[in-house]
């Protein structure tokens, strides 16, 4: 299984109601999360992370679809395939 690296970009509307979901399922995945920024926006009452994520594709899939099943989260993904180095 090939190790992936990319980027997650991550938009929730109205946080103060899901905020708790969203961190507990980035908790969970935590050992995938190279980097993480958030940036609260109260005055479009949005918030906006982007992760950097490496690991293989099934548990990214499963990372970013378990955040995409919240309701007013919205998550698109950009991945590569990382060379294994011998």
């Amino acid at each position: 299984m090939s190790k992936r690296i990319g980027v997650v970009g991550i938009v929730v509307n109205e946080p103060k109601q899901i905020v708790t979901k969203v961190n507990t399922i980035l908790s969970d995945y935590g050992h995938l999360i190279v980097g993480r920024m958030g940036i609260p926006r109260p005055d479009e009452n949005v918030g906006v992370i982007a992760l950097i994520v490496e690991g293989g594709t099934d548990e990214i899939g499963a990372l970013t679809g378990k955040l995409g099943n919240l309701p007013g989260v919205t998550v698109k993904s950009a991945l590569t395939t990382k060379k294994e180095e011998k």
